[in-house]
């Protein structure tokens, strides 16, 4: 097994929150599925969890080594849970596409959060 990308983001929670506030869902919609939407309006503090997982799809594209230059969308890199809680993505469209380039790695995902900032680390594997 080889690693082939490596990829951090940490986000300040309350820009989110600002964010959230000021366009509501025009900004989920651009950046989130309607899951994970779901999944963080459900907790006390949703942009608590959508500050984990705008920094997990950061994350994403920076082990990609493309940005968002390959024709990505934010909601085309979906962060989801296991049932037993553990982040993962579930990829869509040109991010499917881009990680099928190369020969679709494994994702590794780690998410976490405290009460100023959110952070998510990833590791693309072969």
């Amino acid at each position: 097994m080889s690693i082939i990308g490596v990829g951090s983001d940490i986000v300040k929670i309350i820009r989110i929150e600002k964010l959230v506030k000021r366009y509501n869902q025009r900004f989920l919609k651009r950046i989130f599925t309607a899951a994970e939407t779901t999944y963080a309006l459900a907790k006390a503090r949703p942009a608590l969890h959508l500050a984990a997982r705008f920094a997990a799809k950061e994350a994403f594209v920076k082990a990609l080594g493309s940005g968002l230059r390959e024709g990505l969308n934010w909601p085309e890199i979906e962060v989801i849970n296991d049932p037993n809680g553990r982040p993962f993505f579930k990829l869509h469209g040109s991010a499917k596409q881009a990680s099928s380039k190369l020969n679709n790695p494994t994702a590794w995902l780690t998410l976490s959060h405290e009460q100023e900032f959110a952070l998510a680390f990833v590791v693309l594997e072969i």
